[in-house]
């Protein structure tokens, strides 16, 4: 596409977009309407979790405040919601924290392996001081985060080789994502780090491209990979947060009120979706089992001593080992569960 018409479509698609953001501000009725777009099914525990996250803000404002959900994709990819937002067309999102590491450094700690050592630790993480200042480290970019979602912990899955212990890696093709972190990890274990896209994956894995992957529960279920990939081991190398993002230029438009009203709708849907996502963990292993998948559940701290060398590469960052060594900290136990 050439470029004059890339930059009428984009501006046309960002004026579209500001029609949007606030469609019932400004008539008599008074209502603000927030619009939120993302790329998940609605079958999603996230995507429900911001369903009652948008009923409770009908409540709790007197319907005053309420929120337009598009899922599915329909406003955009993840990369294209979150420019939006940063040009204040497009109100909220969800995206990866993987994602987020493009805006602010910090984000990168959590796809470092065995950074956080259970749910417990996690959500102390995501929940206390840490998580705040990494939701609103990223307003000097135009995005505010709002709190974090779950999106469990990612492991290994293989066609036909079991993997016990990490030994059982070795020389085995993994496609991972197209993450410095993630590829260094995969080297770790010894293993043939191979990027491919998740709409070609299953195909990759049919045809033998790959060896196997590794992702949750759910994604590893509703993908089908389970069709072609009989073993799934439940190392739980990486937990990798959503975090719910909003565009700072609408955040600021609205009143203190409604900026109050609004985090607690969030702050309020975060354990509902949390909830939700720990029984569709158990639904997905159901089901993989009952498909004729072997779940192995090994032990995590042979996993864990194999990657530690990836972290001597951040201690030249000071800012970044800091921050490792507090959300080690708030881990007391020191130990993986």
């Amino acid at each position: 596409m050439d470029k004059p018409k890339y930059y009428r479509l984009f501006f046309a698609q960002a004026l579209i977009g500001f029609l949007l953001v606030f469609s019932g501000c400004g008539d008599t009725s008074k209502v603000t309407r927030l619009k939120l777009a993302h790329g998940l099914d609605t079958k999603h525990s996230v995507h429900k979790g911001m369903v009652y996250m948008a009923k409770r803000l009908d409540e709790i404002s007197g319907g005053k405040m309420q929120i337009d959900i598009y899922p599915s994709g329909q406003l955009g990819g993840e990369q294209q919601c979150v420019e939006l937002l940063q040009i204040g067309s497009l109100a909220m999102t969800k995206v990866s924290t993987a994602t987020m590491e493009a805006f602010q450094e910090d984000y990168k700690v959590f796809g470092l392996p065995y950074v956080f050592m259970s749910k417990e630790h996690t959500f102390s993480v995501l929940d206390g001081d840490i998580g705040r200042e990494l939701l609103l480290g990223s307003e000097k970019f135009n995005l505010r985060g709002m709190g974090f979602y779950d999106a469990g912990s990612r492991s290994f899955y293989t066609i036909d080789k079991p993997i016990q212990t990490p030994e059982d890696l070795k020389g085995l093709k993994m496609r991972v994502m197209k993450s410095p972190t993630a590829v260094a990890m995969i080297k770790e274990f010894n293993a043939s780090p191979t990027p491919i896209s998740w709409g070609e994956l299953y195909t990759a894995l049919q045809s033998g491209v790959v060896d196997g992957a590794e992702n949750n529960p759910p994604s590893f279920y509703l993908s089908h990979h389970y069709e072609v990939c009989k073993y799934y081991t439940l190392n739980e190398h990486t937990s990798i947060p959503d975090v719910l993002i909003m565009s700072k230029p609408i955040y600021d438009r609205l009143s203190k009120q409604e900026q109050e009203w609004l985090q607690q709708a969030v702050d309020e849907s975060i354990p509902v979706q949390r909830r939700l996502w720990a029984e569709s963990e158990k639904e997905s292993l159901a089901a993989v089992q009952a498909a004729g998948v072997t779940v192995i559940r090994p032990d995590k701290t042979e996993f864990a001593r194999q990657v530690e060398g990836i972290y001597e590469s951040y201690k030249s960052n000071e800012h970044l080992w800091n921050l490792l060594q507090r959300i080690k900290a708030a881990n007391p136990n020191n130990t993986i569960e």
